[in-house]
């Protein structure tokens, strides 16, 4: 996914629980639908950063090859801007964009 082109919000924003609740008739129904998505999104952003910054990584760690790589903090600092994990599933959400489905609680 491509989290540039998202258009979440980088602050917080105050949003209307009524309408959150809409789509499920429960707020704790939708709360767990974007936590759970926000918990993948996050962890792919992750994954993406930790791919980046291995190709810096040293095979030794002595103190004096430890050097600041202006590449390395460049795409640290562009991950920092983009905006977090909950307010990118929180959009996603509102917009329609998660698919979601509910275990049935009747077993036959």
């Amino acid at each position: 996914m491509d989290y540039k082109k998202s258009s979440a919000p980088q602050s917080t924003v105050t949003r209307d629980v009524r309408k959150l609740e809409s789509q499920t008739g429960n707020i704790y129904e939708t709360i767990c639908i974007i936590s759970r998505r926000a918990n993948q999104i996050s962890s792919e952003m992750k994954e993406e950063l930790d791919s980046k910054l291995e190709e810096f990584a040293t095979k030794t760690d002595t103190l004096e090859e430890v050097y600041e790589n202006v590449e390395q903090i460049e795409i640290s600092r562009m991950y920092e801007r983009f905006p977090k994990p909950s307010s990118i599933a929180v959009q996603e959400y509102v917009d329609g964009k998660i698919y979601y489905r509910l275990a049935d609680d009747k077993k036959e």
